[in-house]
């Protein structure tokens, strides 16, 4: 599997392509991002009623979140929301050891810890150490279809060359369609380094036998560009452009290029830079921090 391996839904939806823009919301900090990620958890939260789907956002961009969630599951104060939660990971390197210390599931469990986990409803990562990665791939889409699709998708922002950018792992290039939910694809040399960078910035405790492991992998599993424009809500956070100086640029090209009225062509731009998907959802928030220079 040298290609993209891009996975449709049954139903073939035709999306709406309209551009709503991104407005980003500059935050002080890094923990205000965080309270203010948390906030539309609560908001989400107290405008359903059942089980509420999110889909967690690996490295940098949400750790102050997850902090501040697995704070909240040491006591009772919010047991009633955890409890209704069915929690997604969005992205995975494969083939991978689920307990590789570059796993985003690792990364969670460190600093969400042990008491969220028990007191969640559900936990689907994306499987990365089967010999089939799309039927574990598909069954976890079926799973995300059956509860009803993402109520927020919480998302990041990642660089790439030639100043474009990624949203989950959606690379440039890889063909992405408004209708792929999912998609399995070769690895790039730059989200590898980028994936390594961020966790070795972001904490984790790494060890060279993991990292080798890491750097032979192939491909990357990440949702498409149909999970994100069927979430009900995005949340983006964009908080490390002091150890990832080039999103510099990369987020203000997501901010200010000028979408092609063409269709076509608008299928071309987001192909070229995958981060501009979000400028087609109607329901978004992206936090940022004064160091992008807004």
């Amino acid at each position: 599997m040298n290609k993209n391996n891009w996975l449709s839904q049954s139903s073939e939806q035709d999306y709406d392509l309209t551009d709503h823009g991104i407005r980003p919301t500059v935050l002080p900090s890094e923990a205000d991002v965080g309270k203010a990620m948390l906030n539309e958890l609560y908001e989400t939260a107290a405008n359903k009623d059942g089980d509420i789907n999110i889909a967690l956002l690996g490295g940098r961009g949400a750790q102050e979140l997850h902090r501040l969630l697995g704070e909240l599951a040491k006591t009772s104060e919010k047991d009633e929301l955890l409890d209704r939660l069915n929690v997604f990971t969005q992205d995975a390197l494969a083939p991978m050891s689920m307990s590789n210390c570059f796993s985003f599931v690792r990364d969670f469990e460190r600093i969400l810890g042990p008491d969220f986990f028990k007191k969640i409803k559900s936990f689907t990562p994306m499987q990365t150490d089967t010999d089939d990665l799309e039927a574990g791939l598909i069954a976890y889409l079926d799973k995300l279809e059956s509860l009803g699709g993402l109520d927020i998708f919480f998302i990041g922002h990642g660089p790439e060359e030639n100043q474009a950018s990624h949203l989950a792992y959606i690379k440039p290039f890889s063909g992405a369609q408004s209708n792929h939910v999912a998609g399995i694809i070769p690895i790039s040399s730059s989200i590898l380094e980028h994936h390594i960078s961020k966790f070795k910035a972001g904490g984790s405790a790494v060890n060279e036998q993991d990292e080798a492991e890491c750097r032979s992998a192939q491909y990357i599993l990440t949702l498409g560009p149909a999970a994100i424009l069927q979430a009900k809500k995005v949340v983006q956070s964009v908080v490390d452009a002091e150890t990832a100086p080039a999103k510099v640029q990369t987020y203000a090209n997501v901010l200010n290029t000028r979408l092609s009225a063409d269709r076509e062509e608008l299928l071309e731009q987001l192909n070229a830079n995958p981060g501009l998907w979000i400028r087609l959802h109607s329901n978004t928030k992206s936090f940022v921090l004064p160091n992008l220079g807004l």
